[in-house]
């Protein structure tokens, strides 16, 4: 098993908005993917992008990927915003998720962010798991809202 993880390119977005819609099927609620592929590849790959990502070759088919942006915290300064991680089912405990987060650890020193933040669902017990493994502090005191 050869595995490669590389910076996503324009070429990948097809492959991804798979993987986003395999992900929103996992947590249950693959109604809510409602962006389109024109507007995912613009603002990727666009003249001002405003995501980035990683993603995980295994034997030259893309089985994962890391999307990340920059966030902007009035107390931290700037740093990586996780949006999603993602591996395939198939490719599950094969140490991709691990390869994929260690280079987002990567990224965020070697662009000097003052670090990395992420969201998890409080049921996806494997995913609480993976990051207890990163020692990451879980902070139960905010509330998620949003507005459509």
């Amino acid at each position: 098993m050869a595995i490669e993880i590389r910076r996503a390119v324009k070429e990948d977005c097809t492959r991804l908005m798979e993987l986003v819609t395999e992900l929103a099927i996992y947590e249950k609620a693959p109604e809510q993917v409602t962006v389109n592929y024109d507007h995912f590849v613009e603002s990727g790959f666009g003249d001002q992008p405003v995501w980035w990502a990683f993603v995980a070759e295994v034997d030259g088919k893309v089985e994962g990927f890391a999307l990340y942006y920059i966030r902007y915290s009035t107390w931290k300064g700037q740093r990586l915003y996780l949006e999603d991680l993602v591996v395939t089912e198939k490719m599950r405990g094969k140490g991709l998720g691990k390869l994929l987060f260690d280079q987002l650890i990567k990224e965020t020193k070697e662009k000097g962010f003052t670090g990395m933040v992420w969201q998890v669902l409080d049921w996806n017990e494997p995913g609480i798991n993976f990051y207890k493994k990163y020692n990451a502090e879980f902070d139960g005191g905010w509330i998620n809202c949003s507005i459509s």
